[in-house]
């Protein structure tokens, strides 16, 4: 059986580290640089949450004379039993999220410091909105924020079909465009434009609820 071709490569030392989506982009990255460490994943998920982590994590050297430990009582110490480190955000970062009463409804987002809470953008509300336009346009705002200000942070979601619209440098969404929520869709067309326009170097991660609780931009209104 062929072994399975990696679809992600995390480079956490080279010229730019972040995430890559094909192994040309990773070998530009790390041909040639001193202490490059990278490795491939087979899917994004994985690879954001190494690239969350350590490399030493990830990348295993050989050693010699490793003692066998499969005739531990209880298998102590292999693999299955061990209490594998939970990988902290980057930090600093900014943080984005977004709040919607309903679906159409209500919509409002905002960009917060992690590791302070502190709010340094908020926008809306705006009638007939989804969370998903609103965490699109949170995520496009955090990054022409850190460009403009010069920041090297990282910059967090917790949703990943914004993160994926991200990706395709474009939204999906299925709303409607009405007389109610125009500014909304205009706002979406400047949001792609500035993608468009743009390059970037911040690494954009997916947040860990599951093992770091709520996103610090959250509105608090589950």
């Amino acid at each position: 059986m062929s072994k399975k071709r990696s679809a992600y490569y995390v480079v956490w030392q080279g010229r730019v580290p972040g995430i890559y989506d094909s192994w040309e982009a990773c070998q530009t990255q790390v041909k040639g640089a001193e202490g490059a460490k990278y490795k491939g994943f087979a899917s994004l998920a994985e690879a954001e949450q190494a690239f969350a982590s350590s490399p030493e994590n990830y990348i295993v050297r050989k050693t010699q004379n490793i003692p066998n430990t499969l005739n531990t009582p209880n298998n102590q110490n292999t693999p299955n039993n061990q209490n594998t480190p939970i990988p902290s955000p980057l930090l600093p970062a900014l943080a984005v999220d977004a709040a919607c009463s309903g679906n159409p409804g209500v919509m409002e987002f905002r960009g917060v410091v992690a590791d302070t809470g502190t709010e340094v953008f908020r926008r809306g509300p705006y009638q007939a909105g989804t969370n998903n336009i609103g965490e699109f346009l949170a995520l496009v705002l955090g990054l022409a924020y850190l460009k403009k200000h010069n920041l090297p942070w990282n910059l967090y979601s917790d949703s990943r079909t914004a993160l994926s619209w991200l990706r395709k440098g474009h939204a999906e969404t299925k709303l409607a465009c009405t007389p109610v929520n125009q500014e909304l869709f205009l706002m979406l067309r400047k949001a792609e434009q500035w993608l468009h326009e743009n390059t970037w170097t911040t690494a954009v991660l997916k947040w860990d609820t599951e093992h770091w609780g709520e996103i610090p931009a959250d509105f608090g209104r589950k």
